[in-house]
């Protein structure tokens, strides 16, 4: 990334609305879009006569879809621009949004999730790599978190908000108001945000070696042994399956279900902001992030427990805790920016990416697939045990986690009480602290 701000270049008001609101509202609709199936769900279920199988399918592959984008779309932007490239790729999303609000059929509405996803699945990067050559230097650690928050956003207008549009149109139209704002985007990025002489990157290192490096790297692996498998489940179930829960096993309406994914997405952008100070203040007493992140993970199973529990009073307070918790599992991407090579730091984040979004196309996909064992009630309801199974399913997968970093936790101690041990041993008579007591 180019870190060198262009002279001449917009500043201060100018610089926000001509450069970093068009690239925000790119991730903006792009969050939104991932998300908005929680709330529509029970609209798509009875206008398609989907099963919970089909559901989850359907709302994965978006997340497949972003898996695909990632080396395609980064070398796209290395190449071309991110103007260039999110021209592109926001009116291929426009083009699946638009197909998805006029799918009939279960194979029509795949294809439209999986053009949306792949459209908005270089957002973030794009934005990062589009705005930085406009700011001084000094502020190009906190564009990173800015963009977050404006993806937070788009999550939290997937719920309440979205369902306040359904008193006005049905679920096609909302669509279609979407696709036409994705063009929007699109459109002002390209003749709303000032031009400069893009360079390309000098060539790269190979694909497949660079990778391997990456997944070889025992920093790499030491995270994502620990926290892959909780950030997949967190995004997995927060973007589908939490709604599902809330309606289903907590008998809520649907208006109470978005107002409380609306405190959810809140939920998530406070527990952001929480993480990095707790991390902050958590690293001045010398303890590391990864140990914050163990701390949090074994915080995030226990609320999958008491999910899997299913005591209906505590619903609200779990989903609201589900969300702000879960959260802890993006300190992933701050260990691996901090501890890989410079030379592996993009591609260890693709890697990461790829993984993430992987894992949570499975998480998806595979909780819908086993909910579908049990048969939905008249009102197409699924019952208690098939969401407990589920639940249950998901915390079996993350206690390997837990249980790998407490065995190397305890493996790093031994070498520090072993040293301890010998060098108490080895103290001559005269040093010796409890032989110096005892003579004095």
């Amino acid at each position: 990334m180019n870190c060198t701000r262009i002279p001449g270049g917009p500043t201060g008001l100018a610089l926000f609305f001509t450069v970093f609101v068009p690239f925000a509202l790119a991730h903006f609709l792009s969050l939104l879009l991932r998300n908005a199936n929680a709330v529509l769900a029970p609209f798509l279920v009875g206008s398609l006569a989907l099963d919970a199988g089909q559901l989850g399918m359907l709302t994965s592959a978006f997340f497949l879809a972003v898996v695909l984008a990632q080396l395609p779309v980064g070398a796209a932007i290395d190449r071309h621009g991110s103007r260039k490239a999110l021209l592109v790729l926001l009116l291929i999303a426009a083009g699946g949004t638009l197909l998805f609000a006029r799918g009939e059929s279960f194979f029509e509405l795949m294809l439209a999730r999986s053009l949306m996803g792949f459209g908005v699945g270089g957002t973030l990067l794009a934005g990062v790599k589009g705005i930085a050559p406009w700011m001084p230097p000094a502020k190009l650690p906190s564009l990173h978190g800015y963009l977050i928050a404006a993806g937070g956003l788009g999550a939290a207008t997937a719920t309440l908000p979205v369902r306040l549009v359904l008193d006005y149109t049905d679920w096609r139209g909302l669509f279609v108001l979407l696709a036409a704002l994705t063009a929007l985007a699109a459109m002002l990025i390209w003749f709303g945000t000032p031009r400069h002489q893009h360079r390309r990157p000098a060539p790269a290192q190979p694909l497949l070696p660079s990778l391997l490096a990456v997944l070889r790297h025992p920093k790499f692996r030491g995270v994502t042994a620990l926290v892959l498998v909780s950030h997949t489940i967190f995004l997995g179930l927060q973007g589908l399956w939490v709604g599902r829960w809330l309606t289903d096993i907590g008998q809520l309406s649907e208006s109470a279900v978005a107002y409380l994914l609306y405190l959810t997405m809140a939920a998530v952008i406070f527990g952001a902001i929480g993480v990095g100070f707790v991390t902050e203040w958590a690293g001045r007493r010398g303890v590391t992030p990864l140990d914050v992140g163990a701390c949090g993970v074994g915080l995030f199973v226990l609320i999958q427990v008491a999910m899997a529990v299913g005591y209906v009073p505590s619903f609200p307070l779990l989903a609201v805790l589900f969300a702000l918790v879960g959260t802890i599992t993006g300190i992933e991407y701050t260990i691996v920016a901090q501890s890989m090579p410079p030379e592996l730091g993009s591609r260890a984040s693709a890697c990461l990416n790829m993984l993430i979004f992987l894992g949570a196309c499975l998480v998806q996909g595979g909780f819908g697939q086993v909910i579908a064992l049990w048969p939905p009630d008249a009102a197409g309801h699924y019952p208690a045990p098939a969401y407990s199974t589920g639940f249950a399913i998901l915390v079996v997968l993350q206690l390997p986690c837990l249980a790998w970093y407490a065995w190397q936790a305890w493996a790093r101690t031994r070498p520090r009480v072993a040293q301890e041990t010998l060098a108490e041993a080895v103290l001559p008579l005269d040093v010796h602290p409890v032989r110096v007591a005892a003579r004095g």
